[in-house]
């Protein structure tokens, strides 16, 4: 954890512990997306304790694996027994991030944002595009379990203060849903491997009393792969390939 426990130093002591002559660690971020405010802080923080405290042991990290037919693969097995009940729509809710942020991280300096199929034109910048790599996992995951086209949409969560976030706007789109017949919902998050504070409280209840109140009548918050089987041999795939 970069705030709270078990640190990363707590971690890399407890794996040299276990096995004093280790050579090599292979950090996993649990964010698929690339964002300097997730994936990149996570990095750095690891690197850092690394770096500060000498360990003998070589770091290396998985790179954003937003479209990695392994991370593909368990992310839709975890949403597909949720589709076989009766639902109008799925909502694909993304952690949200300040728009500067997408134009801060973009190489080109001159990509992300500048149009409205900026996501859709390949470019050096989607390697650091937030924006493109969710819009890439939707498609991805939309494709692999044949949904169809008017029953899912892409939402940004979590926003703060008074600068643009990406939009749309989860709150707003839960608002707004049940007056566009939407009465059965069902909400995935993936930008989080793991389920967590944004996921349980701010999308599956506050997310629900907005869109219950709004007229909505099934509301359900399919859960993040956690310890899914098939996100765990995931995993297991990406270290036995590296």
């Amino acid at each position: 954890m970069r705030y709270g426990n078990p640190t990363a130093k707590a971690a890399l002591d407890e794996l040299h512990k276990r096995n004093p002559s280790i050579e090599e660690v292979i950090a996993i971020p649990m964010y698929p997306h690339y964002a300097m405010s997730s994936f990149e802080t996570a990095v750095e923080n690891v690197r850092e304790v690394h770096q500060k405290y000498k360990y003998t042991f070589k770091l290396d990290f998985i790179k954003p694996y937003y479209n990695n037919p392994y991370y593909i693969h368990a992310l839709s097995e975890s949403i597909r027994p949720y589709l076989d009940k009766e639902y109008d729509h799925i909502l694909f809710s993304y952690h949200g991030i300040p728009e500067r942020h997408l134009e801060k991280t973009d190489p080109t300096s001159s990509h992300c944002l500048k149009s409205v199929t900026c996501c859709e034109n390949p470019s050096e910048a989607h390697a650091t595009c937030y924006r493109h790599q969710a819009y890439t996992t939707t498609r991805l995951v939309k494709e692999k379990l044949h949904i169809p086209d008017n029953k899912y949409s892409i939402a940004f969560q979590s926003r703060l203060g008074k600068d643009p976030w990406l939009k749309p706007y989860t709150d707003i789109r839960l608002e707004q849903l049940p007056g566009q017949g939407v009465k059965k919902l069902l909400v995935v998050c993936p930008a989080f491997v793991s389920d967590c504070l944004e996921t349980l409280e701010e999308i599956a209840i506050r997310g629900k009393e907005i869109f219950v109140e709004a007229g909505g009548t099934d509301y359900e918050q399919i859960p993040c792969l956690n310890v899914h089987p098939e996100w765990i041999n995931a995993l297991a795939a990406w270290i036995n390939n590296k």
